[in-house]
């Protein structure tokens, strides 16, 4: 049967048959609106064509022109703006737009075929006329057909301007079959572009939907805001470098779109097992800070401390008074002195070992404990020591402000994250978006956490995240247990973590000499953070 068909009815098939087939794999919206156009004009032989799309605000939006014989093309992937208004569907009175034909095709679902537009009666063709007489073009012939989803709702309209005699070149009407044809057409071009509009519709809401879960973990703790949005930042320069890159040990290194873009959603997510850590514990700002800094306590009861001293060396002055030993009085309010001074200078020390930004010497740790055993009368009258086994075990934390138990509760928020990550139903592209997001806290030499990887084991792509990650916390002006470092301060201690074997050697290279560091700095960082870096003075460094 389809032997019998005429010939070039076959070949028309044929070539909706190829575009079909090409419409529902294309992926770049300019494109598949291109492929609309320029699939319709071949199959009818058209001179010109305009594809409109159907706006929210209920217009027809220019998206695709051309015209052979003006040597036309805008709109779609040629880079050039059409300037020309979106058509109303609906007039300022509210109602339709019936003389305009693209409009009345959307608006009544129905193809309009003219044989001649300047013998047409029921439409306005004022705009086609005007574009002639500026052009001695001649729109004759029209083709208008309306583009519906799977819903009947009309989502564009396909207008093709002068089909042309093959044999004669000149302008003739659009044919019956054509029309059929291109309706066809029209039918397989709504369903791929609805399917697009969905599928960009999901991912829109899915990317939505990640950066509000990043940006609800930065609002959930004053001290690290940001910190969500600017890993993954730093992740796509580092990891676009690496992909750049032509020589040394990564040049063989590369991501496609998919896998780029899988890189990108994992660094988004790097950090929402965090929705489960306390912020008692993430916005601990000093070590003795629980619902509010117990420094204040200690200050209170130093100078509890000091009057109770004051009242018994007052006393035992007043029994050496009546034994008439007077010296003893002189000999009690120098002591009385000397124990106010120590104890303004403990106060003072026990203050500054509470912002927890300094190393904790064994020596730092035994004046703790010494302050502790001192004693104070309590309310019911006995004596007790004067700082708790809590306060002591918090005070005498070497680094940073968090005990070992509460570390162990902010390390937990990666094997959270993971367990989050690794319960989601992700297609193909995105399955290694829990490898990615929960190795930025393992090391090169399998001393990290959770998993204790060793860098053989881990991928590139979280390696990269590990340098992100470390490197923000360093420049991050927003902790609460340190200033914000300088670039050669951040790139010396991130250069420490390379000898150690900490981060990635390659990575952290490359991260130096292709200057990623000062690309993200002079987007995110404070002027006074950006100073000169000596690249050569940044340990283990290998241009």
């Amino acid at each position: 049967m389809i032997d019998q068909l005429h010939p070039n009815l076959l070949k028309q098939l044929e070539q909706i048959n190829v575009i079909g087939v090409a419409l529902s794999a294309e992926r770049d919206n300019n494109r598949l609106l291109e492929m609309i156009l320029l699939g319709a004009k071949e199959i009818t032989n058209a001179d010109g064509g305009t594809l409109y799309t159907v706006t929210d605000d209920q217009h027809l939006k220019f998206e695709i022109m051309r015209n052979q014989t003006l040597n036309i093309a805008m709109g779609g992937t040629t880079g050039k703006e059409i300037t020309f208004l979106p058509l109303p569907l609906y007039l300022d009175d509210g109602s339709q737009n019936l003389t305009t034909v693209a409009a009345y095709a959307a608006l009544s679902h129905t193809t309009v075929n003219i044989e001649n537009a300047y013998e047409a009666q029921n439409f306005d063709f004022t705009g086609a006329r005007k574009f002639d007489e500026k052009t001695g073009y001649r729109s004759q012939s029209f083709l208008t057909v309306p583009m519906k989803n799977h819903e009947e709702e009309v989502i564009g309209v396909l207008q093709l301007i002068n089909a042309i005699d093959p044999n004669t070149q000149e302008i003739i009407a659009f044919s019956a079959a054509n029309q059929s044809l291109v309706e066809s057409l029209a039918s397989q071009a709504a369903v791929a572009m609805t399917n697009h509009n969905l599928i960009d519709g999901l991912k829109g809401l899915f990317e939505a939907f990640i950066e509000l879960m990043a940006e609800a973990i930065d609002q959930k703790s004053p001290y690290t805001g940001g910190h969500c949005r600017r890993v993954p930042e730093l992740t796509m320069m580092l990891g676009q470098a690496a992909i750049d890159t032509k020589t040394g040990p990564l040049k063989d290194f590369t991501l496609n779109e998919k896998e780029f873009y899988e890189l990108k959603i994992a660094g988004w997510l790097h950090d929402c097992g965090k929705v489960t850590t306390p912020e008692s514990v993430m916005d601990k700002p000093t070590k003795l800070s629980a619902i509010f800094d117990r420094i204040n306590l200690v200050d209170q009861r130093f100078e509890l401390l000091k009057q109770q001293a004051e009242c018994e060396s007052l006393k035992k002055q007043l029994e050496a008074l009546k034994r008439g030993q007077p010296d003893d009085c002189t000999r009690l309010e120098a002591a009385l002195k000397a124990f106010k001074l120590k104890c303004d200078q403990d106060r003072e020390f026990l203050r500054k070992a509470n912002f927890g930004s300094e190393y904790m010497t064994l020596e730092d740790q035994q004046r703790v404990d010494d302050i502790a055993k001192m004693t104070i009368v309590g309310a019911d009258g006995h004596a007790e020591n004067f700082l708790s086994e809590n306060e002591v075990c918090n005070l005498s934390i070497v680094r940073g402000t968090l005990t070992s138990e509460e570390r162990e509760v902010i390390n937990n928020h990666i094997v959270v994250t993971i367990n989050m990550l690794e319960s989601l139903p992700y297609p193909n592209s995105l399955k290694r978006v829990p490898e990615y997001a929960g190795g930025h806290h393992e090391r090169m030499d399998g001393r990290g956490y959770p998993k204790g990887l060793t860098r053989e084991q881990m991928s590139i792509p979280a390696r990269v995240m590990g340098i992100a990650d470390i490197f923000e916390a360093l420049t991050s002006k927003d902790r609460p247990y340190k200033k914000a470092k300088t670039l050669t301060e951040s790139l010396h201690i991130l250069g420490k973590m390379k000898l150690e074997h900490h981060v990635d050697p390659d990575l952290f290279d490359l991260f130096v000499r292709e200057k990623i560091y000062l690309k993200y700095a002079l987007q995110f960082l404070e002027p006074e953070q950006i100073d000169d870096v000596d690249e050569t003075k940044i340990p283990g460094y290998q241009a």
